[in-house]
């Protein structure tokens, strides 16, 4: 059986198994089960995950030794100013997970001025996504590529930047997200095949915001939609990652570095300038 095969087999393994304890908890208050009955799905999803992260690990290098994979230099995938969020400059996995090829994933939130972003804290509760510089900044393909998935329907949410916001994202909406395909994580998408078994995804895109489609050839510095606040998102930013496969749910992390930038660590701002689009013929 082909491992593409296999890891999505584990990820459908894994979720059902997530259910079921989660189901079972549940009934233990209308009937009498057996309280390790829980326990028995719950060990089977840890030990999924666990096997399938070590497995991605393999492949893409432990982090501390290096990736087995050099970076791909690739344009950056915005203009102007910016601050690096969980990036792969300070460790990997970058997200915490290598789950869905994001081992080197970096996510990006605009400041075109010092403190121009709403600030975290406890109100308001939520915010309009227009109060973010970063929805609707462009995003711009990061070489000469072919898009291979293109889906922008989901809606933009809210921010969840106070802490009652931040604490039903991780307690409630992320783990419900998880239960469900990699797509309600990852929001609405744009996946570009740069070659060489080497493919970008911009997750998180603005809803309706995309000027590709699945086929369309790009070239370096085209827009291909906008930045929003789609799927398992805090507030608009841009997670950006490059992968060994165009479905994320079986792809492997790739390290990049950005021409002219590098990788900007956590906390780091950058001015990204606009690369030179690559003339079409």
């Amino acid at each position: 059986m082909k491992s593409t095969t296999v890891r999505k087999l584990c990820r459908i393994a894994a979720r059902a198994c997530l259910l079921l304890f989660l189901a079972l908890v549940g009934a233990r208050f209308f009937v009498d089960i057996p309280y390790w009955w829980g326990w028995v799905p719950l060990g089977l999803w840890i030990a999924i995950g666990f096997g399938v992260n070590r497995r991605a690990a393999r492949a893409e290098g432990d982090g501390v030794t290096g990736p087995v994979h050099e970076p791909v230099a690739v344009a950056a995938p915005v203009t102007g100013r910016w601050k690096a969020l969980n990036s792969p400059a300070d460790k990997v996995p970058s997200h915490g997970t290598r789950a869905y090829g994001q081992a080197y994933a970096i996510d990006i939130v605009a400041e075109p001025e010092p403190n121009s972003r709403p600030a975290f804290g406890w109100w308001p509760l939520v915010r309009r996504n227009e109060d973010f510089p970063a929805f609707g900044a462009p995003l711009l393909a990061v070489a000469d590529a072919t898009v291979v998935r293109a889906e922008d329907g989901q809606r933009d949410h809210l921010s969840r930047t106070s802490w009652p916001a931040a604490v039903y994202l991780l307690a409630l909406e992320g783990p419900a997200r998880t239960l469900g395909s990699g797509r309600r994580l990852i929001g609405n998408h744009v996946v570009l095949d740069l070659g060489d078994g080497v493919y970008a995804l911009y997750a998180h895109v603005r809803r309706g915001s995309l000027t590709v489609r699945t086929g369309d050839r790009v070239r370096t510095g085209q827009t291909v939609g906008q930045c929003g606040d789609s799927g398992n998102s805090s507030e608009p930013h841009v997670h950006f990652q490059l992968m060994d496969a165009a479905d994320p749910v079986v792809a492997d992390g790739l390290p990049f570095t950005w021409q002219g930038i590098g990788v900007p660590r956590n906390g780091e701002t950058f001015e990204a300038g606009k690369p030179l689009t690559t003339p079409a013929g």
